[in-house]
């Protein structure tokens, strides 16, 4: 059973919102989506856990079918994710955060601990710590004409729409353990996950660079639910080291994924789903 709304937030965004199985059961599970700046993208992972409870997408606002125009900050994407758990009239919810999806589950962590279930960080959050060795390792998987027309496209002030999908490939095709199939997933990505919202982008992440997580750790560590734990790709570019010291600083568990990268459902759906399904069923008692 699959069903779609828009919702209406406080401030008079409306946020598009989708989900999958039996919406009658609590608590859901979310699925936060990355970028900061993209549309959501996690269609694929919510069937590996609908059958245990029903699954929440949506499109953060500014993105997507939640067309907005105004100042991104942490406090109102916050606020938002509240808000829906209350249109969908769940007082408490599993979040499974990818990427900097990762990130907006732990702030929501800090704000409204009394909600959340259950947390799942699956490939992130990205530390400052962590951001040397993923620029190293993108580098090192990008020929010297690939890093070269990548600078020129950023250069542009107006790019195309072939010239944007040709930037994204660039970016995400060393996001995979593959890199044949790779470069297949970044272009099919490039062309759907659009339009980017940069503006959103920079400024959730100039936000997070001056109120960075890895120093909050003693914070998050008192409020994060018991059923907390990190999961990653071990050919991810964004070091696992660097997943392995914020998993030490909660003193919680992380699963690595061999043979996956930053999306490990498209490489190992297999045991991603198997994972999934686990965490969420221990998490709902199902």
């Amino acid at each position: 059973m699959e069903t779609s709304g828009l919702a209406s937030m406080t401030d008079a965004a409306r946020i598009r919102w989708n989900a999958l199985g039996d919406t009658t059961r609590k608590p859901p599970v979310v699925l936060l989506h990355g970028g900061p700046g993209l549309p959501d993208y996690l269609g694929d992972v919510a069937p590996l856990v609908a059958g245990l409870a029903p699954v929440y997408r949506y499109d953060q606002r500014g993105t997507g079918g939640s067309a907005w125009q105004g100042r991104h900050t942490f406090a109102r994407h916050v606020r938002d994710l509240a808000e829906l758990l209350d249109v969908w009239r769940a007082p408490q919810a599993v979040l499974i955060g990818h990427s900097y999806g990762a990130d907006l589950a732990l702030r929501f962590c800090l704000a409204h601990r009394e909600r959340v279930a259950a947390v799942l960080l699956m490939c992130g959050p990205m530390t400052e710590e962590g951001r040397p060795g993923y620029r190293a390792e993108r580098d090192r998987r990008t020929s010297p004409a690939q890093q070269e027309r990548l600078h020129e496209l950023e250069a542009l002030t107006r790019r195309t729409e072939d010239q944007e999908a040709e930037l994204l490939t660039l970016h995400w095709f060393t996001d995979h353990a593959d890199p044949e199939r790779g470069r297949l997933w970044a272009a099919q990505a490039a062309r759907r996950r659009r339009p980017v919202n940069w503006a959103m982008n920079r400024e959730l992440g100039a936000e997070g660079r001056k109120d960075p997580l890895s120093r909050r750790l003693n914070e998050l560590r008192a409020c994060l639910p018991a059923a907390t734990e990190l999961l990653g790709g071990v050919a991810d570019p964004r070091p696992v080291s660097a997943l392995e010291s914020v998993a030490r600083g909660l003193g919680v568990r992380l699963t690595r994924i061999e043979g996956a990268g930053h999306e490990p459902w498209l490489e190992q759906p297999d045991v991603l789903g198997a994972h999934l399904r686990r965490f969420v069923r221990d998490a709902v008692g199902g």
